[in-house]
């Protein structure tokens, strides 16, 4: 299943893709079924009972005859009539994960490394499809782009094996983990330089496990303004994704809503040559199969 937030007249709300352009409404489903169970309003929501949002979920889908016209009739909303958000918009974290693409260490000429490089990167920075990503030229004039596979964690948990992690996933998104190389060389460590404000654009859509299939071998891919700079595969990554949940809770315990953003390919601007970044005006697009894109443009602000 592939399920959205979006905002539709004037309220928060997400649903679940009957087709490309058509959604379901899960609050106002359940609200038509009196639906037992409390899902929430919201995505962010719906992710602390996710056990009972899928469950209300694969029902809608399979409602029979004429309970499901009137459900449907009540909660259906046209892509075209919704505003698309980050699936998720307060995680109580986001852990992003370093140098785990064999081909990204490759382009830098160095080893890989032998544990996951793990840094935060502050939720204030979520912003969704279709928005803008703004810097002040003032404090960076070296952004770039970083094209990520996400994972979305649907159920608490510490201490998770490799071999049980994917039980704990609701689901992937693409994520661009804009990066102040300035900054970030500046600082010596990467919280600051990947945490500005609109600097972790994230979605349209998250996408469940069964639907996903195998996150260790999707290809992925980032274009600026239509020329690509980015093509690679998940299966690059040093540490797989259940590996990487499995090393991380050993000693974090990760909430329902929270990202684990899973390293970026070969391809990024700062390693090129000449270096390529951002400037304002450019249309910058991440595209994971099976999750499809996420297009952001940008804006250099003039202030301090």
């Amino acid at each position: 299943m592939k399920f959205a937030s979006y905002d539709y007249e004037g309220d928060r709300s997400f649903g679940i893709f009957l087709r490309d352009d058509l959604l379901v409404d899960l609050p106002e489903a359940a609200r038509t079924m009196a639906y037992p169970a409390a899902i929430g309003d919201t995505l962010d929501d719906a992710l602390r009972s996710w056990d009972e949002t899928l469950t209300l979920a694969r029902v809608i889908t399979g409602v029979p005859g004429s309970e499901r016209k009137t459900v449907l009739e009540r909660a259906l909303r046209l892509i075209a009539s919704v505003q698309l958000r980050s699936p998720v918009s307060h995680p109580s974290k986001i852990i992003g994960i370093g140098l785990n693409y064999a081909d990204h260490c490759r382009e830098q000429g160095i080893p890989p490394p032998k544990e996951p490089v793990l840094f935060a990167k502050l939720p204030s920075a979520i912003i969704g499809p279709g928005d803008i990503i703004r810097w002040s030229r003032n404090l960076s004039i070296r952004v770039d782009f970083e094209a990520e596979l996400a994972v979305i964690v649907g159920r608490k948990v510490r201490g998770v094996s490799a071999g049980h992690a994917g039980q704990y996933v609701a689901g992937y998104t693409a994520l661009n983990d804009i990066t102040a190389r300035d900054l970030q060389a500046a600082d010596k460590q990467w919280v600051r330089s990947k945490s500005l404000d609109t600097f972790c654009p994230m979605g349209p859509v998250l996408v469940t496990p069964e639907e996903i299939g195998d996150p260790d071998n999707l290809p992925i891919r980032c274009t600026v303004n239509g020329t690509t700079y980015q093509d690679s595969n998940t299966r690059e990554m040093i540490f797989p994704v259940f590996e990487l949940l499995a090393r991380i809770t050993r000693g974090i315990t990760l909430e329902p809503g929270d990202v684990v953003t899973t390293g970026t390919p070969h391809g990024v601007g700062v390693f090129r040559k000449p270096p390529v970044f951002l400037k304002g005006g450019d249309e910058v697009v991440v595209t994971i199969e099976g999750i499809g894109e996420l297009c952001n443009t940008t804006e250099e602000l003039q202030e301090n």
